[in-house]
């Protein structure tokens, strides 16, 4: 079945349809001003598209043969004006002529599903629509040339040079004057194959802190000026600020794009021994808050006890913790690892 979708947001100056599948060029045919069923791949032509007699839009129609499309199909991209009116009828002629409205990635999935791309690199093309920054538009950008996927056939290819030489080992186990692999060759296969493994998760892990903004919790004690840190961060009024401890009551977050990272901030409640409900509520926010966070920014305006120190160090395990020091410059520096 032949497909047909916008691909640009309605209302601008410009706007294009694509199309895909079998029937590409001779539904086309029937509501341009020429034939293209017999033109060239790869090229644009310039022309009308038409209901009967009545001129909807001068357009320009680029053209792409099977298998050298995006899709692998026979497909084609209008190029018209922007107008609601004439991309909604533009879709109502290549309906009405045999086409149907594509689904949500349909075109991408055409692709996968003809071997244009990997699964890898199709969640990619939904990812580079989606970035926001530059860190989640090159993450994006090197998914969809490859990187991941040549990475996956390297570690495919690991493990089956293993899986081949303990299945020699097995089948001739009985035969002790027999030694296909080197012991100490398939233990080093198997450290090459776990580091890559390794790395391989870790990326992930980076990449999705990346595309969903990099957790910073501010925390310390109450009217610490965390509040006012944020707002400074963000340079807008974000948070409460006051005099009176036990202001913040809930998490506040917001988020910031430095070199092209997006930071997301976290303004906790401060922590201190409560006796009001809704505030140790607020304060069991903050410790889930130091839980997710990757960076945790602790503000002092005093010398902590040890206590908190030892505390602090043991919920900030395996995370970047940073002590920021507020008001007072009699605090001596901290060595936390």
């Amino acid at each position: 079945m032949t497909i047909c979708a916008l691909a640009t947001a309605p209302g601008g100056a410009l706007g294009i349809i694509r199309i895909s599948g079998p029937q590409t060029l001779e539904i086309l045919s029937r509501i341009f001003s020429k034939d293209l069923t017999k033109e060239q791949p790869n090229t644009i032509h310039y022309g009308h598209i038409k209901d009967g007699t009545e001129i909807i839009d001068e357009v320009l129609v680029s053209i792409f043969r099977a298998p050298h499309s995006y899709t692998g199909e026979d497909s084609a991209e209008i190029s018209c004006h922007g107008s609601r009116y004439i991309l909604n009828k533009v879709l109502e002629l290549l309906i009405q002529n045999g086409c149907r409205m594509a689904g949500p990635g349909e075109f991408t999935q055409r692709a996968y599903l003809n071997g244009k791309m990997d699964l890898s690199q199709a969640e990619a093309v939904a990812d580079l629509i989606a970035s926001s920054n530059k860190a989640t538009h090159d993450i994006a950008l090197n998914q969809l040339r490859g990187h991941f996927s040549t990475e996956l056939s390297r570690l495919r290819e690991q493990l089956l040079q293993l899986t081949s030489l303990l299945e020699l080992e097995l089948d001739f186990s009985d035969h002790e004057d027999l030694e296909f692999a080197d012991r100490s060759e398939l233990l080093e296969l198997s450290k090459t194959i776990d580091n890559h493994i390794l790395r391989l998760a870790s990326s992930f892990e980076t990449g999705q802190a990346l595309k969903n903004g990099i957790p910073v919790a501010i925390i310390g004690k109450t009217n610490v000026g965390k509040s006012t840190l944020l707002n400074r961060l963000l340079k807008d009024d974000r948070a409460i600020v006051s005099d009176i401890h036990g202001t913040t009551r809930d998490t506040i977050e917001d988020t910031i794009d430095i070199h092209g990272v997006t930071f997301r901030f976290i303004d906790t409640a401060g922590i201190r021994q409560t006796t009001d409900e809704i505030e140790q509520i607020g304060i069991n926010r903050t410790y889930a808050a130091i839980e997710k966070a990757r960076i945790i920014l602790w503000l002092i305006d005093t010398e902590p006890s040890t206590e908190d120190i030892n505390d602090l160090t043991k919920r900030t395990e395996n995370k970047k913790l940073i002590v920021l020091k507020n008001k007072s410059a009699s605090v001596r520096s901290l060595a936390l690892e």
